[in-house]
């Protein structure tokens, strides 16, 4: 998707004040998403994406002075912002948000408190040494195994209250089994759950929430205690340092590497890691069972296609995950979104507001159950100290959901309740979540329980899961040779809206073609697809072979290729069946009042699509070239026509659109936007090189040789990555590079992402060979 960056003038609207840590810091205005922004209202607990959607909107990057931090509301901020660790330092994750009162630094001392360093808060090289030394516990072939515990403990529960007709799911089980499951992994002795409970959500009011100062008394009292049960239990376990479990691993690990995993780290990582695993997993199961109640036409298609859960707890931690918000202090003067933060100031990452981002995710707050990149999510965050368990969080999510829509489909949330949230910026979720339902129509009264489960997934849901069932309700000749097709979910289900410009992905044969997307009726997509004669099949089986009432099977929307909606003026090119996603564009910008030119070429009139319409929507605003009629398109007429504002976007054979760019080198980068018909290529075997890449979170380095693509290496060295059209158009491999330099191949990156280095298309890009080039996995 097309990233949209303010201009200067855009960025000084946005900011809205002056940075306070400068010497030249004006007036606060008061005007701004800092008068309302409150995470600790109960606005923000119920929907903290919705709460900081009007900053996201208007002021992305603001500075709350109520809470001493900048706010950053945006993915694409976000985002950037997790990818640098250097310049923007996680030191702060666990720093008291509140300030201890003198009582409370007190007591805390009483008791020897000294949290430090955990994986959460810890800078570099540190943190990536010790994240290499103990992540193997997390690869997904060990969390396999814990699958049948969890289960187990998962249906003891169930047993206890299944004939009962409610119960507090937070309570029996949505709390229970992420603790039980965090003592098994961590390989820890069970221990009083009600009193862990009580010291977790101190932790969580003092790190994260705003007590009062007699509740700091209290709290810190409970944390004491927390930090002085993390040393006996850490002491308890270095008596059997061969025990399974993940603290006797990292035990063990101190002898091999005491430098890296210290006395004082596996003290911090003992009571931070009882929090990690469990309170987290909590709170986002919590979340996703509230979710899906609201929206029970979700719940009823997971009853009836259990296997679409993984995808139903992806889109749920979008929307209502677990963690809203993570923390950074800048260590040097930065800049981030066009807003200059000096040294030291501290930032708040609201990743539910960057989740709920159109930019990233049209239509964002509908829930979809095939969002196509759902697990580009921020709730686990992102890059080096993306979440290590956040796979084990998976398995037991699934799991928990697997067996409530097998033994209690029918549930149902009980009205008028209090769910009871704790008021902090980061955790957030349900206290209480009753439910209720009628024993009676419990599956196991009324007929066999099936006893199989579908295959639990991590890192997100495969390319099969992506895949919608659409019908095709209408096929009509849009002109000769291209062929319009009219689909809607097989199921009527509810389709997303998406940007202007998306296209979707459709298996035509057993190839996997992209279609723009024309138009969206009631509940309907609208393609058009032309009968290429150089077709290795896809176009064609489609012409031979689609009827109404015919199935296609379908991935996306995507939205790769978009315009500006802050460009003053658009000027739309397109040739032939390019005239698909222009269309679109036409009409977004006379929705929008944006002053738009649509230039159309094509062979013959009766080759080119949608004459008709463009003529009753957009005909002052379009020139045809005909070339039958002796009207051609000129692409040098448009090489004067950039003013500061304007964007050109284009879409058809990349001869046309080639030679177009090739017009307006001397526009800047982000004045242009193409979308080609063309598979990127890959050069020769004998004209590649070998080159070295390296994955940060393993420390794993390889050579990648010059007859196979980087993608391909690595998915045989066990990595699972989003790979659909294999092609450098789709964007779905994209991965983040930290250092060295791509070769791009792709025909998807804008220049200007190329140029900043930070992401590549793996399936066709490659690495230069003077250096390393270290990814972000």
């Amino acid at each position: 998707m097309a990233q949209t960056h303010p201009t200067d003038s855009q960025s000084e609207m946005s900011t809205g004040r002056k940075c306070p840590f400068s010497s030249t810091a004006g007036a606060i205005d008061t005007n701004s998403a800092a008068n309302y922004f409150d995470p600790f209202s109960l606005d923000y607990q119920l929907n903290p994406g919705e709460h900081a959607k009007w900053a996201r909107e208007n002021e992305p990057i603001f500075f709350s002075e109520d809470l001493g931090y900048w706010v950053i509301t945006r993915y694409e901020d976000v985002q950037e912002v997790f990818r640098d660790n250097i310049s923007f330092s996680p030191s702060v994750a666990l720093e008291k948000i509140t300030p201890l009162t003198d009582d409370a630094k007190k007591i805390l001392a009483e008791h020897d408190f000294a949290l430090r360093r955990t994986l959460v808060n810890e800078d570099e090289p540190d943190h990536t040494a010790r994240r290499r030394a103990l992540g193997g516990a997390f690869d997904t072939e060990n969390l396999e195994k814990n699958e049948e515990m969890v289960r187990r403990l998962v249906t003891e529960r169930i047993d206890n209250f299944i004939d009962d007709g409610h119960v507090d799911l937070v309570a029996d089980v949505l709390y229970e089994i992420p603790l039980l499951v965090a003592f098994h992994f961590l390989g820890v002795p069970e221990h009083d759950m009600d009193l862990l409970h009580k010291y977790s959500v101190a932790h969580t009011v003092s790190t994260w929430g705003k007590p009062t100062d007699e509740e700091q008394v209290e709290i810190a009292d409970s944390i004491g205690k927390f930090w002085q049960l993390a040393g006996e239990i850490l002491e308890e376990l270095r008596q059997t340092p061969d025990a399974d479990g993940w603290m006797p691993m990292s035990i063990r690990a101190q002898k091999e590497q005491p430098d890296v995993v210290t006395d004082s780290y596996l003290h911090s990582m003992m009571m931070a890691g009882i929090v990690a695993a469990h309170e987290t997993t909590a709170f986002s199961g919590a979340n996703t069972v509230k979710l899906l109640l609201e929206n029970p036409e979700v719940w009823e298609q997971l009853c009836d296609s259990p296997e679409l859960i993984p995808n139903a707890i992806e889109e749920s931690l979008r929307l209502s995950g677990g963690v809203a918000a993570w923390r950074r202090i800048t260590t040097c003067e930065t800049s981030i979104g066009g807003v200059n933060l000096p040294e030291g100031a501290r930032v708040l990452m609201v990743s539910a507001a960057a989740n709920r981002d159109p930019e990233m995710f049209p239509d964002p707050d509908t829930f979809d159950l095939f969002r196509d990149n759902v697990a580009k999510h921020l709730t686990f965050g992102f890059g080096s100290h993306q979440c290590l368990g956040k796979n084990l969080a998976r398995l037991e999510l699934q799991v928990i959901l697997q067996e409530l829509i097998k033994r209690l489909p029918h549930i149902r949330l009980v009205d008028g309740q209090d769910f009871g949230f704790v008021p902090n910026t980061s955790f957030r979720g349900p206290q209480h979540l009753r439910v209720e339902w009628n024993p009676e129509g419990n599956p196991e009264r009324c007929d066999h329980l099936d006893s199989s489960n579908p295959e639990v997934v991590f890192n997100g849901p495969n390319r099969q899961l992506r895949t919608r069932r659409m019908r095709v309700t209408r096929v009509d000749e849009a002109s000769d040779g291209i062929r319009r097709l009219v689909l809607r979910t097989e199921d009527g289900s509810k389709l997303p809206k998406y940007w202007p410009g998306a296209h979707i992905e459709v298996d035509a044969g057993g190839l996997n073609r992209h279609y723009s997307l024309c138009g969206q009726g009631d509940n309907t997509w609208e393609i058009a697809v032309a009968l290429d004669s150089a077709s290795r099949g896809g176009s064609k089986w489609i012409h031979e072979n689609i009827r109404p009432g015919s199935t296609l099977n379908v991935r996306g929307p995507r939205s790769n290729f978009r315009f500006d909606v802050n460009a003053t003026k658009l000027i739309l090119v397109a040739g032939g069946v390019g005239i698909t996603p222009m269309l679109a564009m036409a009409d977004e910008a006379k929705a929008r009042n944006i002053d738009y030119e649509l230039h159309y070429a094509g062979r013959t009139r009766s080759d080119m699509a949608y004459l008709d319409r463009i003529r009753d929507d957009h005909d002052a605003n379009t020139a045809l070239y005909v070339s039958s009629e002796g009207t051609r398109l000129d692409t040098s007429a448009f090489a004067d026509k950039y003013t500061q504002g304007v964007q050109l976007l284009t879409c058809g054979p990349d001869r046309l659109t080639s030679d177009l760019l090739g017009k307006l080198a001397h526009w800047p980068a982000d004045s242009i936007r193409r979308e080609s018909f063309s598979a990127a290529t890959l050069l020769h075997d004998a004209e590649n090189k070998p080159f070295t890449a390296v994955v940060n979170s393993t420390g794993e380095e390889f050579e990648v040789p010059a007859n196979t693509t980087l993608l391909e290496y690595l998915e045989n060295a066990g990595h699972d990555l989003y790979a659909d059209c294999r092609e450098g158009l789709c964007g779905t491999c994209e991965v983040g590079v930290l250092a060295g330099e791509p070769d791009h191949r792709d025909h998807l990156l804008t220049a200007r992402e190329r140029e900043a280095g930070h992401r590549m298309l793996p399936c066709v890009s490659r690495g230069k060979c003077a250096s390393k080039l270290v990814l972000d996995l």
